[in-house]
């Protein structure tokens, strides 16, 4: 079927819900990777399971690919259509479908984002744990895999999904599980889905953990002289098990950059951030015993913040880095990359890719998720100077054979879309053969997000 017939199909379906404009193509062909934009043809608006359903049907009838889309806040080119086709605009499933209180999970259309569900649950005293920090849509955060700061108490989205309704390649409607807290049916194909960033199907419904919300939270923050002080101190804490719920680094030029962004005035020094959930006074000894601790490895000036307006300035601040990141040089664009490696090895890669871009005269700022190993480094580069975004991309490459080396990951959480197809050769080269013949098996005509993950031959 050529291509026009599929959009007088799809248009009959959507009415002015099929759109070809310039401007909404645009919209849906980029990210906020540092890949060039890549348009769809035209960009589809559904509301419900049923039209993803006929939409797929259509395209896959006449091979047009299918490119789910939600926040378009991934930063690995996961969204780019680089086959054209058809971008899925899945913003417009926004419903919140069934709420479990004496369950503690709640089923959800993958258009809702996480804001969004934080304050539907939040009038039930509940929430949701996994933070990302973009305001992404809760299906693409499980496209993804996603985790975030909360990620050493409370697990990423493969820990928190528990069930999934998706549209197959050729329109079938599947669910991947049923409501239960643990099955030993058959396959799990729930977490085949979970971080297949939309080349096997597309996600339209899931089902999450959910956890009520503590009786009390505090925050601290804390500095050191150096890096490599601040990264040991996590494993520190780490090791002697108490539960922290969040431990950010922030290293100093990502000080620097939040102190002109926000107003703030925090010492230009490496830092930590953390969190702490649980009774009023477990999280005040669980405090003061972190705070012992890495006194002990050079913190100084650990102080804790109990009061939620201190503690969100706490978190707003981190949450900028990547903004205030981009301000330390007007016109720059961001390259940003992320690694996890094991615990033990975290304090070498950090200093390593440290001494690494101030040795190439790197403008880069490096934060993490330090409680999982999982640290992020974001160089500024003038996107007209071919010569420096060669040397960013250099600088990705020996990061993530640094990585690899270590016995970790070329990816934590940002995923691999297009930009780390080759690392994830060289990760897991008998895992990604695998992965082909899957890709094969569910999408034999490879309509579903192509180019991404793996290359399909």
């Amino acid at each position: 079927m050529p291509a026009d017939r599929v959009f007088d199909e799809l248009r009959r379906l959507l009415g002015d819900r099929l759109s070809t404009a310039q401007s909404v193509r645009e919209q849906h062909g980029r990210d906020e990777s540092p890949l060039a934009p890549a348009l769809p043809d035209a960009v589809a608006f559904p509301h419900s399971t049923g039209e993803v359903a006929e939409i797929v049907k259509v395209c896959a009838g006449a091979g047009v690919p299918v490119v789910p889309f939600g926040a378009g806040t991934s930063l690995e080119g996961h969204v780019l259509a680089t086959s054209g086709g058809v971008s899925l605009d899945l913003t417009g499933m926004n419903e919140v479908v069934r709420l479990s209180v004496a369950d503690l999970d709640v089923t959800v259309q993958a258009g809702i984002t996480r804001n969004a569900l934080s304050e539907v649950l939040a009038k039930e005293g509940l929430f949701f744990p996994v933070d990302p920090g973009a305001d992404a849509t809760i299906g693409g955060m499980a496209a993804t895999g996603a985790s975030g700061t909360t990620t050493v108490r409370y697990g990423t989205m493969r820990e928190n999904v528990l069930a999934l309704q998706v549209v197959l390649a050729d329109g079938r409607v599947i669910e991947t599980a049923r409501r239960a807290r643990k099955s030993s049916a058959g396959y799990d194909l729930t977490h085949l889905f979970v971080g297949s960033e939309g080349t096997l199907g597309v996600i339209t419904e899931v089902t999450l953990r959910i956890h009520g919300i503590p009786e009390a939270i505090a925050g601290a923050v804390c500095r050191f002289p150096d890096i490599g002080s601040a990264v040991r101190a996590v494993t520190a804490v780490l090791q002697v098990g108490i539960p922290v719920a969040r431990i950010e680094f922030v290293d100093e030029l990502a000080i620097e950059a939040i102190n002109a962004y926000a107003g703030l005035s925090y010492p230009i020094a490496p830092l930590l951030l953390l969190e702490f959930h649980g009774s009023e006074a477990g999280v005040l000894e669980q405090s003061a015993s972190v705070g012992e601790i890495v006194t002990e490895l050079g913190a100084t000036d650990y102080r804790s913040a109990v009061d939620a307006q201190e503690r969100a300035s706490l978190w707003r601040a981190r949450h900028d880095s990547f903004y205030a990141s981009l301000a330390l040089r007007p016109g720059a664009k961001a390259i940003t990359t992320d690694v996890c490696v094991p615990i033990s090895r975290l304090a070498d890669c950090i200093l390593a890719t440290r001494a690494d871009i101030d040795a190439h005269g790197l403008v880069a700022t490096m934060v993490g998720h330090v409680g999982d190993g999982n640290f992020h480094v974001m160089m500024l580069v003038d996107p007209d100077d071919p010569s420096e975004m060669k040397m960013a991309e250099e600088m990705n490459q020996r990061l993530v054979a640094r990585a690899l080396d270590m016995d970790g990951t070329s990816t934590g959480e940002h995923g691999i879309g297009l930009h780390k197809m080759e690392f994830l050769t060289r990760e897991l080269p008998g895992g990604v053969d695998v992965m082909r013949s899957l890709k094969r098996t569910l999408d034999p005509h490879n309509i579903m997000n192509p180019g991404k993950v793996v290359a399909f031959d």
